[in-house]
């Protein structure tokens, strides 16, 4: 079963007929919008060669890769803050103890409420007031943090909930200590299903970097706007930034089902091992 399956219900042949006849006039409909804006386009002068010219050239090139460079550093280190914290707050709202779950409860349904652009500013022209000024780069990284680590840690809950109550009764009946059954039994499961939810949700955090202009960090979004009021190509740059961003979150999505893989081999492997030590560990 994949770990779509664990999230959805199968679709029946019924559901199936929908699901390509909606895509196909989707892919139809799609192509004759795009094919509309490439004629206005090219009526408009836009696709001229030499208002792509600069975009052949190594200065033009490298001033966009530094902005890129900013958007990763920007995104990865929110993730790397973002998904244990969620992991963590997930774990505290499924525990059965208030003073864990209550917290975590509060944290969670107020940080996936709030609009990031308003934490965003709270950093920016709020908190420096109280006499807390960070720099602009954690101006933008905590806020996207915290609001990526509420929504996240649902989606790690909704994992955690999937799993079958059983397989937790199962590991505390062969003598588990309950820290251990999640540990070992429920978050490597967990984790595993959940990946294409949260391979989303990093694309979604991706995204967020561009509020980068709150704060006038320059990403790869800021240093397009840069870059346009220079050239006075908006059009043109903006497609550009749009297929970079295209690209980036194919490499995300590529990443993720290696990922996926790789969790799965391992989590076959641990549960081969586990099996072949119950005996001597209950004994």
């Amino acid at each position: 079963m994949s770990s779509q399956e664990h999230v959805f219900d199968a679709v029946g042949p019924r559901g199936r007929r929908v699901i390509r006849l909606v895509t196909a006039a989707s892919i139809v409909v799609i192509a004759a919008v795009v094919v509309l804006i490439i004629q206005r386009f090219g009526a408009a002068g836009q696709l001229a060669s030499d208002r792509w010219a600069e975009f052949t050239q190594w200065p033009y090139i490298q001033f966009l890769l530094a902005g890129l460079g900013n958007t990763a550093i920007a995104a990865a280190i929110s993730a790397v803050i973002a998904i244990p914290t969620a992991l963590l707050m997930a774990i505290g709202r499924t525990s059965q103890r208030r003073w864990l779950r209550w917290p975590a409860t509060v944290y969670i349904e107020f940080f996936r409420s709030v609009p990031l652009l308003l934490v965003v500013y709270v950093f920016v022209s709020g908190l420096p007031t109280y006499g807390i000024n960070p720099d602009i780069f954690w101006k933008l990284v905590i806020p996207i943090s915290l609001c990526s680590s509420g929504v996240m840690a649902e989606i790690f809950r909704a994992g955690i909930l999937a799993l079958p109550a059983g397989q937790v009764e199962a590991a505390l009946s062969i003598g588990l200590r309950h820290s251990q059954a999640t540990r070992f039994i429920v978050l490597p499961q967990a984790v595993r299903i959940v990946v294409p939810s949260m391979v989303a949700q990093l694309v979604v955090l991706l995204k967020d970097t561009t509020l980068g202009y709150a704060v006038s960090y320059p990403e790869l979004m800021k240093t397009a706007n840069n870059l346009t009021a220079y050239t006075n190509h908006l059009i043109q740059t903006y497609l550009v930034i749009a297929a970079v961003y295209v690209v980036t979150n194919i490499l995300i999505s590529h990443f993720a089902r290696y990922l996926e893989r790789r969790i799965s081999r391992r989590t076959a492997r641990t549960g081969r091992t586990a099996r072949a030590g119950v005996p001597a560990g209950i004994g």
